[in-house]
């Protein structure tokens, strides 16, 4: 009887590590699908959105952007105009300019309100693609 006892007590503790190793690669599953590499920003009160497929960003973001509200809407506005406006103009020239890093124009108007967020991830994104890609798509350098 109680070598009875002693296998179903072994067998109850070899299907509960098997069953703790299952959790914890679930967890660590979970984790990667949190830290992603596409950023999206939409919200029912602002009809735009804003879309970031770039490796890295996400964590890049979140180590070295500052915080929200540290820049100003009108700050965030003025600084991506001047981006977006060199952006699209290396997109449309690319026998002068890496048509693998400009693919895409960005339709970007000065007269509409896009809102904090979505002026606040792209400002984000220039930054990060100027230190990353070695750009400069101003005649200032790309200030975090």
């Amino acid at each position: 009887m109680k070598k009875v006892l002693f296998l179903i007590a072994c067998a109850g503790i070899i299907v509960y590590s098997c069953a703790s190793q299952e959790k914890t690669i679930t967890q660590k599953k979970d984790d990667i699908q949190k830290v992603s590499d596409t950023i999206r920003i939409a919200s029912d009160e602002v009809e735009y959105e804003i879309t970031i497929i770039e490796p890295g960003f996400g964590a890049w973001l979140q180590s070295y952007a500052r915080p929200r509200e540290y820049y100003s809407q009108q700050f965030l506005e003025n600084k991506n105009i001047i981006y977006v406006t060199e952006w699209n103009q290396r997109v449309i020239n690319p026998s002068r300019f890496d048509s693998s890093l400009y693919e895409l124009q960005i339709n970007y108007r000065s007269n509409v309100d896009y809102g904090y967020e979505v002026n606040y991830q792209l400002y984000y994104y220039f930054v990060f693609f100027q230190q990353r890609y070695k750009q400069q798509l101003a005649a200032f350098p790309a200030r975090i």
